[in-house]
């Protein structure tokens, strides 16, 4: 190696923490002017040096800060293993697929198993079970949680019922005390959509840790970001082994990138139909895909988990801030952490109460032409998204609350990067729409 190279990466790194702190700097929010994100990301230099850092390694799959981050991630939730993938949506496919392998004998998932999910949600927490083959049973939620109704989950275990897979809503903890009772009564298997709700606690324990598996999402939106990225926690490392097979081609090898030879019998193994001596790297025990993460995203990762603790008490804090602003405001109904929990909200969900007559899209559109940036609870009611129509389910009740979602509720930002000031502007502003004459019209 040449000596004069660690010198010179010395000062490219510096160089980018010179730049950084500049490009960086926040900007002063002109009321009216400037924009008010409903999310994004918060980076700062040390988040810069990690990346240019990553890349003059020139690894650009998965390696060191792979490795690295996964422990790190694994300590941080309570779960005993974490395996990056490239998005929160590849972490539930992973997640869910993984428990469908014939490697888990009798208690594998096969098609035409149930898994009880709710309807209002985001498409990638239902869409694994879809194309696994199983069938989804909706419950409804709460308006003010947006969690499930417990009841409608009781009612809704069957025979055929073998998961329930389910959000944390907003980063709101679902009822983890019912819920895995009903796991352990039914020997259900629980698959924990945390992708929303990293930091988020339930009797103490953070969430991402109450699953068979659990998953996390990178995505700039969320509570921190590699980009793309995500992440499945699990506690088997036998569940584990078949998420990173799925995750990795499918592949029966479990040698990480970069590494041969891992079990010490490569040329030995007889699987399936194939010769004697077919080698292990190229054997292949699922039908799966290639997922992984870059080492430059979990490089940016391993920077920003530093400061998680931080971001989480951020969204705590402008959380209070709007409840307190809106509280005595008629007409909204504001949200409320589920019992037992306290939630590192990922936005401020608001659903417009049944007697006040203003619409939620003019209301919306109202407050983005001011810059206030705004989002839905998602997908609403997903059965009546054009891409589940027909569907093979199975629905408890009448899903009324789920149409509410649709119709009357949306959600405000309340990531780190928003001020104080920020979180009164998007307040005054939502208030001068309701309390206009002809309310906002």
């Amino acid at each position: 190696m040449n000596d004069a190279l660690p010198d010179r990466r010395q000062k490219i790194l510096e160089q980018v923490r010179e730049y950084a702190e500049v490009s960086l700097a926040p900007r002063e929010f002109v009321a009216g002017e400037s924009t008010v994100p409903v999310s994004g990301k918060v980076l700062d230099a040390d988040d810069m040096v990690a990346l240019v850092d990553s890349s003059l390694d020139g690894w650009l799959t998965a390696g060191r800060f792979t490795l690295e981050f996964q422990d790190s991630l694994a300590d941080y939730v309570g779960a005993r293993s974490a395996s990056f993938v490239n998005s929160g949506s590849s972490a539930n496919l992973c997640a869910l697929s993984g428990l469908t392998s014939p490697k888990l004998g009798e208690r594998r998932l096969v098609p035409g198993d149930e898994v009880v999910t709710v309807a209002s949600g985001f498409p990638t927490t239902l869409n694994p079970i879809i194309q696994n083959g199983l069938t989804p049973v909706f419950v409804d939620v709460e308006i003010g949680t947006y969690d499930a109704v417990g009841d409608q989950l009781r009612e809704a275990i069957g025979p055929k019922t073998r998961a329930i897979m389910m959000a944390h809503t907003l980063g709101n903890p679902f009822d983890l005390d019912l819920v895995t009772e009903l796991c352990k009564e039914h020997d259900l298997w629980l698959v924990e959509d945390s992708c929303d709700a990293l930091g988020s606690t339930y009797r103490g324990k953070h969430t991402g840790s109450f699953g068979d598996t659990a998953t996390v999402s990178f995505y700039p939106a969320h509570h921190i970001t590699t980009g793309e990225g995500g992440a499945v926690f699990s506690k088997n490392p036998l569940v584990t082994r078949q998420v990173e097979s799925f995750r990795d081609w499918g592949r029966d090898c479990y040698c990480e990138t970069g590494k041969d030879n891992t079990c010490g019998k490569r040329f030995e193994w007889t699987l399936g139909d194939l010769p004697p001596g077919y080698d292990h790297k190229y054997t292949y025990s699922h039908i799966g895909y290639n997922l992984k993460g870059t080492d430059m995203q979990a490089a940016l990762g391993l920077s920003q988990l530093k400061k998680l603790d931080h971001f989480v008490q951020r969204r705590k804090e402008n959380f209070a801030y709007l409840a307190e602003r809106l509280k005595d405001v008629d007409g909204l109904i504001l949200p409320r952490a589920t019992p037992n929990s306290d939630p590192a909200w990922f936005g401020f969900p608001i659903t417009l109460a049944p007697d006040l007559a203003i619409n939620r899209e003019d209301l919306m559109r109202h407050l983005e032409s001011k810059k206030v940036g705004t989002r839905l609870i998602f997908a609403g009611n997903l059965l009546r998204q054009p891409a589940y129509r027909g569907i093979d389910c199975r629905i408890v009740g009448d899903l009324r609350n789920s149409d509410v979602v649709m119709t009357r509720s949306f959600w405000l930002g309340v990531y780190p990067g928003l001020t104080p000031s920020m979180l009164d502007y998007a307040a005054d502003t939502l208030i001068d729409f309701i309390h206009a004459p002809g309310g906002g019209a």
